[in-house]
């Protein structure tokens, strides 16, 4: 048995992207990650509170976007070849998914 520690909110699915997908991925994330930092620097700084919601405001679009492009990639791939094989349980997963995303 594999003793691997393994986060306990992941499948423990893989999914190989091309190297264009995960650099575009990549690149959103450090967009947040930069914009978060600044956050930071704001919050450090005393920055004006509505400056500040502003910026976290910058941040939750970054994230959605790096969502809606992940979310395209996993149905274009992995969802549409689970149905092609057969596994509707694919549909399920998908549906819930969906329901965690839009709360």
């Amino acid at each position: 048995m594999n003793e691997e520690k393994s986060c306990p909110h992941c499948s423990g699915r893989k999914k190989k992207r091309t190297p264009e997908e995960q650099a575009a991925l990549i690149r959103r994330l450090k967009l947040a990650e930069g914009q978060i930092r600044g956050i930071q620097g704001m919050v450090e700084n005393d920055a004006y509170c509505p400056d500040i919601l502003i910026q976290v405001s910058a941040v939750t679009a970054a994230l959605n976007s790096f969502n809606r492009e992940l979310l395209a990639c996993h149905i274009k791939s992995c969802v549409s070849e689970d149905i092609r094989s057969g596994d509707d349980e694919a549909i399920d997963e998908f549906v819930k998914v969906m329901q965690k995303l839009m709360k």
